[in-house]
């Protein structure tokens, strides 16, 4: 029954709120690149599926980009089976405006030097409060979120807490591309941005009218 009216939720008034979802996920996924451009000019890692993408992006050389964009595919018919149509088309479109703007992005912004903790501190900040604006218009960055979103909905647990878990699973398999003071301040900026989603974000608040 809980995990019915949380989709009802993220279903609900599609029509009447379609412009303003858009603007929602266009500067949601802006926030999202500014922040990622924040950690890889330090060299950080994050959590998630960005984290997933950051490790193959560092190990293989690809662009960050593209493996944020294939990372996120197996998650799809999660977001589909338990959370509804238009929140996995909000996802998917978030996601693939997040993946292209991540390989336009450093042709308008230069991050030629960005302290490590400073990094963490900004981006994970930055990262969050697009992550935020996503939830707010029931769409996320995929994977990770989308599990958050499910347990928290179905068990009570906070997302954020939830995603600071299978966060630190993450960050343990960078010590294989990362120094340990990198990952040290990777650790440090998915604290600050899975504690400003679960401070931040209660499904109770984002009821629509």
């Amino acid at each position: 029954m809980a995990s019915n009216a949380f989709a009802g939720l993220l279903n609900s008034s599609a029509d009447r709120h379609s412009l303003d979802d858009a603007q929602g996920i266009v500067a949601g996924s802006m926030l999202a690149v500014l922040g990622v451009s924040l950690l890889s000019g330090a060299g950080l890692l994050a959590g998630g599926t960005a984290g997933l993408a950051f490790l193959a992006h560092y190990a293989t050389g690809l662009s960050f980009g593209l493996c944020f964009f294939v990372v996120n595919l197996p998650f799809y018919y999660l977001a589909f089976r338990r959370l509804g149509l238009a929140f996995t088309i909000k996802t998917f479109a978030a996601i693939a405006l997040t993946s292209v703007l991540s390989e336009f992005v450093s042709g308008f912004i230069s991050m030629a030097h960005v302290d490590p903790i400073a990094g963490a501190l900004f981006g994970g900040l930055v990262i969050g409060a697009g992550m935020l604006a996503l939830f707010r218009h029931r769409a996320s960055l995929g994977g990770i979120g989308i599990l958050a979103l499910y347990i928290q909905d179905r068990f009570g647990w906070r997302a954020g807490f939830v995603q600071l878990g299978f966060d630190g699973i993450i960050l343990a398999l960078s010590f294989f591309v990362a120094s340990p003071f990198i990952i040290a301040c990777s650790v440090l900026g998915a604290i600050v941005l899975n504690l400003t989603i679960a401070i931040n974000h209660r499904k109770d608040r984002y009821i629509a009218m």
